[in-house]
């Protein structure tokens, strides 16, 4: 998956036209060159080519955009790039991004392709902010990596570069905005293979749960059924991600079919006054069924004179219930339940 979208482009017309233009492209933006031909193409071909090399390739961080010039009887255009910093400075950024993806993988560059999906989730749940900030570094690695912020755009890079780094088959996505749902940006995210399987990784959405707390994993290693209840359309084809076996929750056992089952689980963590994070997936979660998983919650919390909070992510039935003391007469239900809103991230 390494150019996911130079493949792509292979059935589209013109493609050996396009997959030149991508290369010559990509080749000039790795030698930082103030300009050169590449074949003609309009302006939308040319707009989707600079894309999908900035896709394929996230350690070009630093061109912004272009311009291009041609003579009306010629077969090339003058490709001239738009570049974030000057020539020293985009080298200098270079071999300090180097160095710290370096230094990240190192610990586990032995480790079992499992072990290193698990590290980029958690490295960027754990120290990258999520920026809504206009600024450029926000949308490419260099946000996440050496400022610790980034919108989805330039955390789905860094995800990219450290899985490729690592040797995992990784891509990035990203859908349609919606305005009439009020999601206003394009959104970010990307698609891994795991045990040759192929699922979706959102660490923006994780990340924007988490927010300080325990890391979550609601959008880790979903499949296309899981993921589309809160996501849009994607903007281009993705791989089908079929590999519902590889969700974060199912591989825990912390994914429950049965109320029972779950029952049990709730009373050891009110027991141990422990936070607990789960996934339903016994039924559709309609309200009838969240009234059932509250009333089982405000009984087990009960017996121990807790207080149950409960959060939860409805499109993917992830609940996180944390307990305290219990200060005052009360019962819970489900009018108690906070629901979370994982953030659409914004893409330019």
């Amino acid at each position: 998956m390494k150019e996911y979208y130079y493949n792509y482009l292979a059935g589209l017309p013109d493609a050996k036209l396009r997959q030149r233009a991508y290369y010559l492209i990509l080749q000039g933006l790795k030698e930082i060159s103030p300009s050169f031909p590449v074949p003609k193409l309009d302006a939308a071909d040319l707009t989707e080519l600079f894309t999908f090399v900035r896709l394929d390739h996230p350690e070009i961080f630093y061109a912004s955009g272009f311009t291009y010039s041609f003579y009306p009887q010629a077969d090339s255009v003058l490709f001239t790039p738009e570049y974030l910093f000057k020539k020293k400075e985009i080298l200098e950024h270079q071999n300090a991004i180097s160095s710290r993806i370096r230094k990240l993988i190192r610990p586990v560059s032995g480790k079992e392709e499992t072990e290193k999906e698990l590290f980029v989730h958690d490295f960027i749940c754990q120290n990258v902010r999520y920026d809504k900030l206009k600024k450029a570094y926000s949308h490419e690695i260099i946000g996440p990596l050496t400022q610790g912020v980034g919108v989805c755009e330039g955390i789905a890079k860094t995800v990219k570069i450290l899985c490729d780094e690592l040797n995992i088959p990784c891509i990035i996505a990203f859908c349609h905005n919606n305005p009439d749902k009020g999601i206003k940006y394009r959104h970010a995210w990307n698609i891994v293979t795991i045990g040759g399987k192929t699922v979706h990784l959102d660490a923006t959405f994780d990340n924007t749960l988490t927010a300080g707390g325990d890391i979550r994993y609601d959008y880790f290693n979903t499949d296309d059924a899981s993921l589309f209840r809160d996501h849009e359309k994607p903007v281009w084809p993705l791989p089908s991600c079929s590999g519902r076996t590889e969700f974060y929750y199912i591989k825990k056992k912390l994914s429950f079919t049965k109320y029972e089952d779950l029952r049990n689980r709730i009373s050891q963590a009110a027991k141990k006054k422990k936070a607990l994070t789960f996934h339903w997936r016994g039924s559709y979660l309609t309200r009838d069924v969240l009234k059932e998983i509250s009333s089982i919650i405000g009984e087990e919390a009960e017996k121990r004179q807790l207080e149950p909070i409960l959060s939860l992510n409805w499109p993917q039935a992830v609940f996180r219930i944390t307990f305290s003391e219990k200060e005052k007469p009360s019962v819970f239900s489900e009018d108690d339940i906070r629901i979370e809103i994982s953030n659409e991230g914004e893409l330019n």
